[in-house]
């Protein structure tokens, strides 16, 4: 009997979330795509895995079995991936990451020129995701890692499997059309009448922005709810509303905004999240070393007075 990483990979996911369709999510594929690769699953192993109970799905004993061992597997794998790196001459490997557009247009592209001048044997490859879905994809054996964001009005519980490295502090500003203000600073108060521009509150940004609005006394009057920055920052210069915006996401700043410093400043930590098991894999410590000089060089370096953040468990989503 021969069973396939990637069916195994997938009743992991079933087993961890209960229903095909969280498992796809989790793992980026189709629902219809997984059922029938769990089918197939079932198929090779000779035995009955699942048995449906209304919308959920029930692993049978051989299912629980199969799964745990699951389990095992993905993890030997990931060690004999890291062992076969450590035998090459010179430092060769490809790893997938995480990111989201204000960090590929800007600070992984000077990292990468960085590490490609000393390792040009690591392969680093990108996918683009939702700030919210990165970490769950590095969980799920989908990334080797990504970067996610941590916010200073909206602390996140932690995932005992992931490990993160801060990378970056990053500062938030408020964008406004051009010619609506001729302050140096101002505070999140005197955004409290004008219309916003902001994401929905399922996301990271979205909610530590209405978080910090509601700690500053007032709920943001939302007429747009768009996800990406550089959306937002568009509307803004069509004179739309205001918004807030990174450090980052300034190099996606088009023509006809103000930006204007914040007299209390909302901060954002900007880590890389691996799992704990490739704490030990130099191809990735070498990455992570790339991106904290490219954010040193952008001036986004944790300063060495900020709070014990270098490396530690990273929030679940």
């Amino acid at each position: 009997m021969e069973l396939s990483l990637r069916r195994l990979r997938m009743l992991r996911e079933l087993h961890r979330r209960g229903t095909v369709t969280a498992a796809a999510q989790a793992l980026h594929y189709t629902t219809s795509a997984v059922s029938q690769q769990l089918t197939l699953l079932e198929r090779e192993f000779g035995a009955k895995l699942f048995e449906r109970r209304g919308r959920r799905v029930q692993l049978t004993e051989a299912g629980l079995i199969l799964a745990e061992h699951a389990e095992e597997i993905m993890r030997s794998v990931e060690r004999a991936t890291t062992a076969l790196e450590r035998t090459q001459d010179g430092v060769n490997a490809r790893l997938t990451g995480g990111v989201w557009a204000s960090v590929a247009s800007s600070l992984l592209p000077n990292a990468l020129m960085l590490l490609a001048v000393d390792y040009p044997g690591i392969e680093v490859r990108t996918k683009e995701l939702a700030p919210e879905e990165t970490a769950g994809a590095v969980r799920d054996g989908t990334l080797d890692f990504s970067f996610v964001i941590d916010y200073s009005d909206y602390p996140m519980p932690w995932d005992p499997e992931l490990t993160r490295v801060v990378i970056a502090v990053e500062r938030l500003h408020a964008a406004l059309p051009q010619g609506t203000v001729s302050a140096r600073t101002m505070t999140l108060t005197d955004l409290a009448e004008h219309p916003w521009i902001l994401a929905g509150p399922r996301s990271h940004f979205g909610r530590a922005v209405r978080l910090a609005c509601q700690r500053f006394g007032f709920e943001p009057r939302i007429n747009h709810e768009v996800g990406e920055q550089a959306t937002a920052l568009a509307m803004v210069a069509a004179g739309l509303g205001v918004t807030l915006v990174s450090d980052l996401g300034l190099t996606l700043r088009p023509p006809g905004i103000e930006v204007v410093a914040l007299a209390e400043p909302l901060m954002r930590t900007i880590s890389i999240a691996y799992r704990g098991s490739d704490l030990h894999r130099q191809p990735l410590q070498l990455v992570i070393d790339a991106v904290r000089d490219a954010a040193t060089a952008q001036g986004l370096a944790v300063r060495p007075s900020s709070p014990d953040l270098t490396t530690q468990d990273f929030p679940r989503d």
